[in-house]
């Protein structure tokens, strides 16, 4: 079987498998596309163990924990809890997207040191609540207590930037 007749009877379930992970269908794509790649390059490994599909299952399954853990899917998630909403995929959201990744920096500036420092160790550092409490010198409770208060902070202060946003282009009319 080539790598096309592969392609051609798992792309699909891969494809669900992956989304089912990362609820993202681009980010799912890329996962299925790396584990197919690396399934070609390193294919005189597959000892047949098991059957072809539980194989490149088990890849897409790796593949997408491997996304969950990265930085760049904590960012989104952290931005995503915050804002409360999905991605979608058109240029018109990505503009909107950009402009609100600025306006969460601008907030989680404001924010007091003690919520500012976990919120960054934990999504931006992928620090564990216990290592974060190991380097700050304090309880691993108070690490959580610091990072739920942080996040209701930081959604609190983004409402705020958009009331005014509106306020301001009221006024200008």
């Amino acid at each position: 079987m080539n790598i096309e007749e592969i392609i051609e009877a798992h792309g699909d379930y891969l494809l669900r498998v992956a989304y089912l992970y990362v609820k993202n269908r681009a980010t799912a794509e890329d996962i299925v596309q790396d584990v197919f790649i690396s399934f070609y390059e390193k294919h005189e490994q597959f000892r047949a163990e098991a059957s072809l599909r539980t194989y490149l299952v088990k890849m897409t399954v790796n593949r997408s924990h491997d996304h969950l853990r990265s930085w760049k899917a904590k960012r989104l998630m952290l931005f995503e809890k915050v804002r409360g909403k999905g991605s979608n995929d058109t240029p018109e959201r990505a503009m909107l997207e950009k402009a609100e990744k600025r306006e969460l920096v601008e907030a989680l500036l404001t924010l007091s040191l003690i919520y500012r420092e976990v919120l960054i160790l934990y999504y931006f550092e992928e620090m564990t609540t216990v290592e974060i409490a190991k380097l700050v010198d304090c309880p691993e409770a108070t690490v959580r207590t610091r990072l739920q208060r942080a996040r209701k902070q930081l959604a609190h202060r983004i409402k705020d930037y958009e009331w005014e946003e509106l306020r301001h282009e009221s006024i200008q009319e």
